[in-house]
């Protein structure tokens, strides 16, 4: 439109030069030829220019509505002038990704109803047993029924960490710890269930170790994790080690990195699942977690501004998460 509206201001000015140059009539019926000529540049142009650019609006104008009303399955045809091909092919993929967040949620929500769905299953079940008088109400059933319900509790907990995380409002409250008292007081914490599985803990914990400068809840939430997924994949007769060192800066001006390695003696991660081992529910077949515990260290630890990675021990093949944090 706004070439269109240049041609026509310039074929006036032409014409008016036109006009003030000859005062007679073979002048100004040049004049009109002129603008004549000019208005019919325009209109074919314009006419040329909307039948480019008609069908691709149209087309994004009615995709558009599609994704408004929650279909996003459109893959338009890039076609038209650059600036319209631009435009649509970055609408596909705004809606390719509004297509994958959507099937994550909906899997999300499936696979969250199947995870509380368990313990309450277990619970209601023991509950009504003992009330029937199938179980006694000794200890043990009611050491069965606390443990279904601190799995509750701790899936729930999960759950409300990925909320705070996603949304940005997830608060560290960050102070000096020692990370190595710090890492002996959660694996004290998980020895009744190593034992329980004939699972071995052992530390190895370099000397001198700084201060690091985190959320002592949270970083005892992340250990929780890893040592939880490494107990329960270790074979009993097994072991888990915990390494923590100091490594130097990334990069100047940073300051030295504590790092914390936990490797299990299991099977290892598939080749194919390294990729996607901090995904929310990526877990093995055979796995007794809920999928959750790397995506919540994932996201602590980089709420503290570290890294995380997994790999497989090239000693003993198992699975190995580590991560590091600034001191």
């Amino acid at each position: 439109m706004l070439v269109a509206v240049g041609v026509v201001a310039a074929w006036l000015a032409v014409v008016a030069a036109v006009g003030a140059a000859t005062s007679n009539w073979e002048g100004r019926a040049r004049g009109l030829a002129f603008v004549i000529g000019g208005v019919s540049v325009v209109a074919g142009a314009a006419t040329l220019g909307y039948r480019r650019i008609s069908p691709p609006v149209g087309d994004l104008l009615g995709a558009a509505e599609r994704v408004g009303t929650g279909d996003y399955g459109v893959d338009l045809e890039v076609r038209g002038p650059r600036e319209l091909r631009l435009l649509t092919a970055t609408f596909n993929e705004m809606a390719a990704r509004l297509a994958a967040n959507e099937e994550q949620r909906r899997r999300f929500l499936a696979d969250i109803s199947h995870e509380l769905r368990n313990p309450l299953a277990v619970l209601q079940s023991e509950i009504e047993a003992q009330m029937d008088g199938v179980h006694p109400r000794d200890d043990r059933h009611v050491a069965s029924l606390l443990e279904e319900t601190r799995r509750l509790g701790h899936l729930v907990d999960d759950l409300h960490t990925l909320a705070l995380a996603e949304t940005g409002r997830l608060v560290l409250q960050q102070e000096a710890v020692a990370f190595g008292a710090l890492v002996r007081e959660v694996m004290g914490r998980h020895e009744a269930q190593a034992g329980q599985r004939g699972v071995a803990l052992r530390a190895s914990i370099s000397p001198g170790l700084s201060k690091a400068w985190v959320d002592p809840a949270r970083v005892r939430q992340v250990l929780d994790n890893l040592l939880a997924n490494a107990i329960r994949h270790t074979p009993p007769g097994g072991e888990v080690l915990v390494e923590v060192s100091t490594h130097p800066a990334r990069s100047p001006g940073d300051g030295p990195m504590v790092t914390c390695r936990v490797t299990d003696a299991g099977s290892g991660f598939r080749e194919d699942q390294l990729a996607q081992v901090f995904e929310r529910f990526e877990r093995a077949v055979d796995s007794g977690g809920s999928g959750l515990g790397l995506s919540i260290a994932r996201d602590l630890v980089r709420a503290h501004g570290g890294t995380i990675e997994a790999s497989n021990d090239p000693a003993t093949g198992g699975a190995s998460v580590s991560f590091s944090l600034p001191t």
